[in-house]
């Protein structure tokens, strides 16, 4: 009986825990869009704190009792959370995040829905980016959108990017886009020892890069606008738990391709057939190729770590941390630079109150190669060796290095001063360097507000401080420093500061069919520029303080009705402190409607026709980048401390007044725009079509003025007007999508014309090596914009240019500036790009190209040293090498005429096979992480009839370029 009290009494005090029992759930997690299984998603009991992850078949197991909470994450996709009520059996459809996000998209001062978008812009998300060895963000969206034109200044570590979206828009002012990064506008203002404006961001911490092409999308940003805006999205915090990535690349950059110099055997034969003895007697015996000296296979490394997910369970947070250390091929260039990132997005009070805060920090240190070095490799001797192998013989060495004195007079030697450089002792006695240290950090707050919801508040504060020093140091052992010095040092100093305020109110109203979205707001925005320059460890050098401020007002109006018609209309007020007060405000208006015929009711339920919007825009915005400040008041510049007044034994700096004008106004972009967005099959064929034409009004430009009419011969001026007009196409595809295999494709093509339509007077421009001020390119009106000009060069029944011989193109029987032509331009008539991805089971392959026609390139190289008179420096006592171009033409001497032969401008069309990556993931490689490893190629081939080293030259002047490495990419990635 005792026994059986007992068994009762343990029954009755365990019955709450059976009641409560703990049930092994089985489930399986899918990908939504596909049904394909996913292995390795976290499945977590939040109540318990158990977790598990799912199998290769996407199944798990998990203990649940009634009413835990259980998430389900996955990276890429959106996490799930849901309340248990006894299942057994669970299926999970998990949405990809970036399909998500595709249908909302980033603009000036809000986000809108794809539908309701009026203007033509473009989203790049992180699925879309170029994959590889990526060390500045303007790479991952090379080739990617249609009329978006991204060339690099060349192929130093970290080297910056110029872009030209929709054509060159104006003559002097900077025709690169607006950069957005997370709601601050960033400076205009080059930053001194840096090599990109964008350097500061880990490509790795961006979500998305969204370009603003027309002006309807753009005149919200007003003046700064003028040249498209590109808005920078970085990754947020999200989740319940932290996930962690970590990625690593080892970079492998190898020299492709030299110039074609003369070997030193071709060199010994022509100098033996054209030179005098003392000049056969000056020949040495080595086998030199400079520019092999000069180049190397370069390595870099780059490590990035991030933290993603949510603090103390209210905050989402992501922070990250990433080192790069690259060399560039040419020996001594380096890049170094660690960033640091921290992002919190916390909401309150159910959501009314979104809080953002953005901060990054970097500290880059670069070693800038000494790039004469390029230009002495194709000219310097190649018969005599790196080193002379006798320090002491000071006819042929310095130091040991193999150079070129003369007699001084006074019983020694010294650097001959027209002669070459020893490229090797270029790299070597020389040092630039530069530290930078910059900080960007913006807070904004939403405030959804309770007493009328419909309405939210938002403030905006930014703060954007860099400061930069660098040193140039050549050594006493620099051919250049012989004559006497003890080797030279100039520093410089350079602090900018770019603060940004904006407060705005967004209106969002939705009565039956009609939707309005109406936003209205303020910004300010300064910016400090303090330099200091010293030459010398004891002199002082200038001051030069610059500050502008933009004070701006706008508003935009969004109106939809039943999601067919939809209506945009936006002005902004700029106020530059650049322009004098009588004209320096600017109104920017614009208006655009868009039509959504597929939400019409004959489309409706289409299974063929999934999208289909046609949209009509016009627009104006301003334009005064880059312009200097103050040109509108009376200014004083300081003489330099080599160039001060002597008076008795004291010397004292000079001032001399600066040219003014005080008319200057606006440069003024006009835009219309005609655009057709498609989708078809469910958006597996989808893409858009554009017609644009942009007019630039009062083109603002740098002339040659009378002297004695300014202080100075040459004076900024509003001088004419400029129009590019264009058509676009692109369309991207799904071939093929099923449980193990995807298919994806795109292809995009641009068409600009670019014509100068009103000039007051010809500018020209585009200076070249050779001569004495000779010019190349030309402004002029019914022209494009650097249009090449030249004389029409003659040749013979062999096509074999005649020396000297051009073409009378005026027939008054002299050959003079009266006979030069207009050839051609160095902006392509039509752009492409083309990409590819396949994925199969846990293989993923990557290829993207690009194409470049009808732009053309001016060989300085071949110009000016494809002369047999260079072989025996024009007599002046040295030698020098001739390029191989002498060979086609014969050409003895170097005169402008020469130099301004049409033969030398040459058709730069190219296709370019960018990227090349192949890749394997290894789901659940150890439990709870997964491992992908992949190898990638960057920039595998060039197709192309130009006879340089590479087409892809900026405004089209190839002269001592630094040629773009062939880049293979090792790298892992793991994610846990």
């Amino acid at each position: 009986m005792r026994i059986l009290k007992q068994s009762l009494l343990a029954l009755v005090l365990s019955s709450p825990a059976i009641l409560s029992a703990q049930t092994a759930v089985k489930g399986t997690v899918y990908d939504s869009t596909n049904n394909a299984v996913l292995a390795g998603a976290d499945v977590m009991n939040i109540t318990s704190g158990e977790s598990t992850v799912s199998d290769e078949q996407g199944n798990f197991t998990l203990e649940a009792t009634d009413g835990d909470i259980i998430t389900i994450s996955y990276f890429g996709f959106d996490d799930q959370e849901f309340t248990y009520a006894g299942q057994t059996q669970l299926q999970f459809r998990m949405a990809n995040s970036t399909a998500t996000l595709k249908e909302v998209v980033v603009i000036g001062y809000g986000v809108a829905k794809k539908s309701d978008i009026t203007g033509s812009v473009n989203k790049i998300g992180e699925e879309d980016f170029n994959k590889g060895s990526i060390t500045s963000a303007q790479e991952l969206i090379t080739g990617k959108v249609a009329g978006v034109n991204v060339t690099s200044g060349g192929g130093a570590p970290g080297e910056g990017q110029n872009i030209i979206i929709r054509g060159n828009s104006s003559l002097s002012l900077s025709s690169q886009p607006l950069y957005v990064v997370d709601g601050i506008a960033l400076s205009e203002n080059n930053i001194g020892g840096s090599r990109n404006p964008l350097d500061f961001l880990n490509p790795n911490d961006i979500e998305s890069m969204t370009i603003l092409k027309d002006a309807s999308a753009t005149a919200i940003y007003g003046s700064r606008a003028a040249n498209g805006v590109i808005l920078v999205t970085t990754k947020k915090g999200k989740g319940k738990k932290f996930k962690y990535n970590y990625n690593a690349t080892t970079s492998i950059y190898d020299p492709i391709k030299n110039i074609d110099m003369m070997s030193a055997d071709q060199f010994r034969t022509l100098v033996n057939q054209v030179g005098t003895p003392a000049q056969i007697a000056q020949l040495g015996t080595a086998n030199t190729n400079w520019q092999n000296e000069i180049y190397k296979t370069a390595v870099g490394i780059d490590h990035n770590f991030s933290a993603t997910g949510n603090l103390g369970g209210f905050m989402p947070s992501r922070f990250s941390i990433s080192h790069t250390d690259q060399d560039g091929i040419l020996r001594g260039d380096n890049l170094q630079r660690t960033t640091l990132s921290a992002n919190l997005n916390p909401s309150f009070f159910d959501d009314h109150l979104k809080i953002e805060v953005n901060a990054r920090g970097s500290y880059i240190e670069n070693t800038f190669a000494n790039k004469g070095a390029i230009g002495a490799a194709l000219e310097f001797d190649p018969t005599q060796s790196v080193y002379s192998g006798n320090p002491g013989n000071s006819l042929t060495s310095w130091q040991g290095y193999t150079v070129v004195n003369i007699a001084d007079g006074k019983g020694g030697f010294r650097k001959h001063n027209l002669a070459p450089n020893n490229p090797v002792a270029l790299l070597n006695e020389y040092s630039d360097t530069s530290e930078v240290r910059r900080f960007v950090v913006n807070g904004k707050a939403d405030y959804k507000l309770h007493f009328f919801p419909d309405i939210t508040a938002t403030v905006n504060v930014g703060y954007d401080i860099s400061n930069s020093n660098g040193r140039k140091i050549s050594n006493y052992a620099l051919p250049s420093q012989l004559e006497g010095w003890n080797g030279q040092r100039d520093s410089y100093n350079q602090e900018l500061t770019n603060k940004l305020f904006n407060f705005y109110l967004n209106y969002n109203k939705s009565i039956g069919l009609h939707n309005i979205n109406a936003v209205v707001g303020y910004e300010y925005q300064k910016f400090d520029v303090n330099k200091y320059d010293y030459n010398g460890l004891t002199t002082i050098g200038n001051y030069d303080p610059f500050q502008s401020t933009l004070l701006s007002y706008f508003g935009r109006v969004n109106y939809n009705y039943d999601n067919r018609y939809v209506l945009t209309a936006t002005l902004r007020a700029d106020s530059s402190s650049k322009l004098n007060p009588d004209d320096r405000l600017g109104l920017f208006p614009s208006a655009a409607v868009a039509w959504n015929i597929s939400n019409e009711e004959f489309l409706k339920g289409s299974t063929t026709v999934s999208d289909l919007k046609l949209r009509f825009g016009y627009g104006q915005v301003g334009n005064v980048n880059s312009l200097r400040d103050y040109l509108f008041l009376t200014r004083y510049t300081a003489s330099l401390a080599t160039a001060q007044y002597q008076f008795g034994n004291d010397f004292y700096t000079t001032y001399r007044p600066d040219a003014i004008n005080r008319n200057i106004k606006w440069e003024v972009t006009n835009t219309l725009n005609v655009g057709l967005d498609y989708g078809f099959f469910n958006n597996r064929l989808f893409g858009s079509i554009e017609y644009y034409q942009r007019e630039t009004k009062d083109l603002i430009a740098q002339v040659f003025v009378d002297p004695f009419t300014n202080f100075s011969n040459k004076l900024d001026k509003n001088i004419g007007d400029m129009q590019n007009r264009g058509i676009e196409f692109s369309v991207n595809a799904i071939p093929v999508k099923t449980k193990d295999f995807k298919w994806t494709v795109g292809y995009n093509i641009a068409y600009n014309k670019n014509k100068i339509v009103n000039l007051t007077n010809d500018n020209i421009v585009g200076g070249i090596d050779g001569g004495t001020g000779t010019n190349v390119q030309i402004h002029k009106e019914g022209l494009p914009a650097y249009s090449f000009w030249v004389y029409k060069q003659i040749y013979d029944a062999n096509g074999k240019p005649i020396e000297g011989a051009f073409e009378d193109l005026n027939g008054d029987g002299v050959i003079n500036e009266n006979d030069k032509y207009a050839k051609e331009s160095p902006f392509a008539d039509i752009t492409m790009g083309v990409y590819t991805n396949i994925t199969y089971k846990n293989w993923d392959f990557a290829v993207s190209g690009r194409a470049s026609l009808g732009n053309y390139v001016y060989n300085n190289a071949a110009s000016s040293k494809g002369y047999v008179a260079k072989a025996t420096g024009n007599g002046q006592g040295f030698l020098s090498n001739v390029h191989t171009d002498y060979f086609r033409t014969g050409f003895s001497n170097i005169t402008n005429e020469n130099l301004l032969s049409d033969h030398y401008v040459e058709d730069g069309s190219f296709f370019r096979i960018d990227n090349i990556t192949l890749g394997y993931t290894i789901p659940q490689a150890v439990k709870g992480m997964d491992l992908r490893m992949y190898g990638a190629v960057q920039n595998v081939a060039l197709f192309t009839n130009y006879r340089g080293v590479d087409p892809e030259v900026f405004q089209g002047i190839d002269n001592n370029f630094y040629p773009r490495p062939r880049t293979f990419v090792f790298g892992l990635n793991v994610n846990f």
